[in-house]
């Protein structure tokens, strides 16, 4: 029987391999860019996102987000300029959401799941390098 993942669980599963295989993060003295900065960016954006719509949604797992993107900081943020871009990926999708929604409507719910559809296939596909 084939198990069916869920977006939330993809993208979870994908987070954990990410913080598990810092093997992304390359020695200190290498240039600061790395071929998947753009996807890196754009998980951290979305993870910010999310983490300010499933708060104003009323859900409780908020911090979850935003400790992904903590341990994600933690291990591809090897120079102040790394970690700079990514705080400001994550900054910069929560407050773009924070001054669209202001309360949980069903536009608020799809854009939640649309994130962490596309949130996972990223998460995935970075995972996937790391090995």
């Amino acid at each position: 029987m084939r198990r069916i993942v869920r977006p939330r669980s993809a993208l979870l599963a994908g987070l954990v391999v990410l913080t598990l295989a810092p093997g992304l993060a390359h020695a200190v003295g290498e240039e600061d860019r790395r071929p998947y900065d753009s996807k890196l960016v754009r998980l951290a954006e979305i993870l910010g996102a999310v983490h300010y719509l499933r708060g104003v949604c009323g859900e409780n797992d908020g911090l979850v987000w935003h400790e992904h993107m903590r341990q994600l900081i933690e291990n591809e943020g090897t120079s102040a300029y790394r970690r700079a871009l990514l705080t400001r990926s994550f900054n910069s999708g929560y407050r773009s959401y924070s001054r669209t929604y202001s309360s949980c409507t069903a536009s608020a719910k799809t854009a939640v799941q649309r994130f962490i559809t596309e949130g996972a296939a990223l998460a995935e596909g970075l995972a996937r390098t790391a090995r």
